[in-house]
């Protein structure tokens, strides 16, 4: 007994020593943790903008006053241009480097610099489309005055570039990319622009699609998915002249498919004030930040509020002291894929009436961060880049390449600078003849009652229409375009009687206009319930057209919803499918988030589209067949009407292929939300979060996604738009909305969803998130305005 006690007592000394050293190496821990903790949130806080107090900046002759309002909005007051430039240029910067670095490096084809062998084929393609060559080819044709803005712009962002890194206060993205920003320079500002004409598109994609049709199907079956049924048969091009575009394609980079916007301008006779009122909210992706920065510039030349594209100075869409507009997309087919020829003896030689060509060679190399620089090589033709084989140069004998208006000259900033400064339809006309591209819908109100729209933008003329929905050989003269619709022809409305113009992406002109614009239209749901809800007021208020703007009437469901029901095979039907039928029969079609039915109605009809398409055409061409839903909604449309349809006749037939979709739907909804339709809600599955570009690295997601997504109201064909990805997540839509009655040309309302900063830190990073779920407006005064003031004085 006595030696077991020893025994005993000799231990209990052991096990304290060892609690104690525990117990200090866990305060250890905690004090690295906390030390730590105070570390990062002192250095990122030291990294946000400073908006109070005063700040010199080499080069300004006179202090800018910025004032940062509540919602964050900054209004600059400078005497001369040239510093309210410069000052735009840094406060730009101030709130978006990080959005500004990742734009040019996006837009220029150098992310793999940054990022690695991941983004490798992405700039492949951004240097085979060559924004940046053509960014170039633009400045060349800038006038003085417009260089000399970008250049101050630019100063300004280098200013900030100089200050950030001197004190360490660079954004902290760019410490966890382990990088830092080169100088800003007004090329990077005009690729930058060049990105968003390739943002909004023009249909290079559907041709190649097209191609890919004839060469797989039998005509009349390839047909049926064409945009347009072609009237004349389309040349067909013979077996040793095509090129595999599924191969091609696989790793290319597309814009959005549903990129677009709606927008309205109505006189004065149609509101409550007597001035007329405008209304524009382009839908593109949703992201944090912003694709959009809202600002107020003001000089004793200017005093324009609106929103700018981070990276691009002026306003582009908004208001001055005496007018106001906005912008959707035209979408014409301004991208015109040719094949070519290559001369076997010759990589760098092409075809062209029966002679070997020359072709430009630029040497592309691409550094590659942690990896070796890539040898790289773009050939352009005399149509345009060689862009079938960024992914792989294989040096085959056909190839596409590409003419886009984008890719010359262009000089869109000159037309901001003149537009920010019109004083009447006139004025604001004429500086519409320098914005080239991308071809956009403008519609524009002044405050002397004038109302007017105009298609605006550089469109080829097609003598055969019908030449616009294949690729065209390229060895023959004849295909080359031939010009441009004249600037005085293009489509144009002022003061129409009806008293209103919308637009929503939809078919703009009928059969009597001598040229052609597009094949490729929106579907009309947008615009037809835009047009409806305008002819049903006539004494239009903010709040009505707020309203207007939130609208979630689904007239594709109004459409289709009736054939659905009558047409589906309900005998098959188990016990909750017959529920879910139920509950669409009571339907009132609003896409709202706590309703079952919309949930219902969007996966039925994108698993339609699986029904009839996924067993015949491969992933990557999907990708390429923007306006699948378009065209499933004209396939329904035939069936409707009597007549016969190969997809939907090999799918069983229009009986089958409704019940095996609608099936399909119920059981992966129930799997997911459980056997009550009833419960289901449309928000479950349609959430918005504005993602940041950094929080696909899954410890940053809860710093740069803050919260959980939203349950959002609306689809991408209501006027509430709202794009979703297949897991629901919203990831499209207005981007930005505008709503202004120019009885006072001082107060216009906004939301910039998610806020305008782009510093998780800050109180402006996704203040307007909740906003843009609710319909929450903002009011923006361009006379009286109130907030943290900074002052930019001239350095000594």
């Amino acid at each position: 007994m006595e030696v077991a006690k020893k025994s005993v007592d000799t231990e209990r000394p052991k096990k304290r020593k060892w609690k104690k050293w525990t117990l200090v190496t866990l305060g250890i821990i905690c004090m690295l943790v906390i030390s730590l903790f105070i570390f990062v949130n002192v250095y990122i806080n030291r990294s946000l903008p400073e908006v109070e107090g005063e700040v010199l900046l080499e080069g300004l002759q006179k202090p800018v006053e910025v004032t940062r309002d509540g919602d964050g909005v900054p209004h600059i007051e400078a005497e001369n241009s040239q510093d309210l430039f410069k000052a735009q240029g840094y406060v730009q910067a101030q709130d978006r480097l990080f959005q500004m670095e990742l734009a040019r490096r996006q837009a220029s084809g150098t992310l793999s610099e940054v990022v690695g062998e991941a983004t490798v084929n992405q700039d492949k393609y951004f240097r085979t489309l060559g924004l940046r060559r053509a960014a170039e080819r633009s400045l060349k044709v800038y006038s003085e005055d417009a260089v000399n803005i970008l250049q101050a712009y630019a100063d300004g962002v280098n200013a900030y570039i100089k200050e950030a890194k001197e004190e360490n206060r660079l954004p902290p993205e760019f410490a966890l990319m382990g990088i830092s920003p080169d100088p800003w320079t007004p090329i990077d500002s005009l690729t930058i622009g060049k990105y968003m004409a390739f943002d909004l598109g023009g249909h290079w994609e559907r041709q190649a699609f097209n191609y890919y049709l004839m060469s797989q199907f039998p005509e009349e079956k390839a047909y049926e998915l064409f945009p347009t049924y072609p009237k004349a048969a389309p040349t067909i091009l013979d077996e040793s002249e095509v090129v595999d575009v599924a191969a091609s394609f696989e790793d290319v980079i597309l814009p959005h498919e549903f990129n677009g916007s709606n927008n309205w301008v109505v006189s004065g006779d149609r509101t409550a004030s007597g001035a007329p009122m405008l209304a524009d909210d382009p839908h593109l992706g949703l992201a944090t930040p912003s694709i959009w920065y809202q600002m107020h510039l003001r000089s004793p030349e200017l005093n324009v509020s609106g929103v700018i594209f981070a990276g691009i100075p002026g306003i582009i869409l908004g208001h001055n002291d005496n007018v106001a507009w906005g912008v959707t997309n035209v979408g014409p087919d301004v991208q015109q894929l040719y094949l070519e020829k290559r001369n076997p003896e010759n990589p760098h030689q092409f075809l062209f009436e029966e002679k070997w060509e020359q072709a430009k060679v630029y040497e592309e190399p691409i550094q590659v961060k942690d990896g070796e620089t890539i040898d790289y090589e773009v050939v352009e033709t005399r149509h345009g880049p060689v862009i079938s084989e960024f992914a792989e140069q294989s040096g085959k004998d056909n190839v596409l390449s590409l003419r886009w208006t984008a890719l010359n000259a262009t000089t869109e900033l000159e037309a901001v600078l003149d537009i920010n400064k019109a004083a009447n339809w006139k004025e604001f006309e004429k500086g519409l003849e320098k914005f080239l591209t991308p071809a956009q819908n403008f519609v524009f109100a002044s405050k002397d009652g004038t109302i007017a729209y105009k298609a605006n933008g550089r469109i080829p003329i097609y003598e055969n229409p019908e030449d616009a929905l294949l690729p065209m050989k390229g060895w023959e003269e004849e295909n080359l375009w031939q010009g441009y619709i004249p600037f005085d022809e293009l489509p144009k409305i002022v003061n129409p009687a009806k008293g209103y113009v919308a637009t929503a992406n939809n078919k703009i002109t009928d059969e009597s206009y001598p040229y052609h614009i597009s094949h490729n239209w929106a579907q009309p749901y947008r615009y037809e319930q835009i047009s409806q809800m305008l002819e049903a007021n006539d004494q239009l208020d903010e709040q009505k057209v707020m309203d207007m703007q939130m609208d979630v009437k689904n007239l594709q469901a109004e459409e289709f919803v009736p054939f659905l029901l009558e047409t589906i095979n309900r005998s098959k039907l188990a016990s909750i499918e017959k529920d879910g039928i139920a509950l669409m029969e009571e339907w009132n079609r609003e896409d709202e988030r706590d309703l079952a039915q919309p949930l219902i109605f969007h996966r039925w009809m994108l698993n339609l589209q699986k029904v009839l398409y996924e067993d015949e055409l491969p992933a990557e061409m999907m990708d390429l067949f923007h306006g699948a839903g378009q065209t499933t909604d004209e396939l329904l449309r035939k069936v409707r009407n009597g007549e016969e349809s190969k997809w939907i006749e090999e799918a069983g037939g229009i009986e089958n292929a409704l019940t095996s979709a609608y099936t399909m739907t119920i059981r992966n909804l129930s799997k997911k939300y459980g056997e009550d339709p009833s419960s289901w809600k449309w928000g479950k599955y349609h959430r918005v979060e504005f993602t940041h570009p950094l929080s696909s690295i899954s410890y940053l997601e809860r710093f740069f996604n803050p919260g959980d997504p939203q349950p959002v109201s609306g689809s991408r064909v209501t006027v509430r738009a709202a794009g979703f990805k297949e897991n629901g997540l919203v990831n499209h839509g207005a981007s930005w909305r505008f709503i202004i009655d120019l009885e006072n040309m001082n107060d216009a309302y906004h939301i910039v969803g998610p806020g305008q900063s782009g510093h998780l830190r800050s109180d402006w990073y996704h203040d307007q998130l909740d906003d843009w779920v609710e319909g929450d407006y903002h009011l923006t005064k361009t006379d009286v305005y109130e907030g943290q003031s900074l002052t930019l004085s001239p350095a000594p």
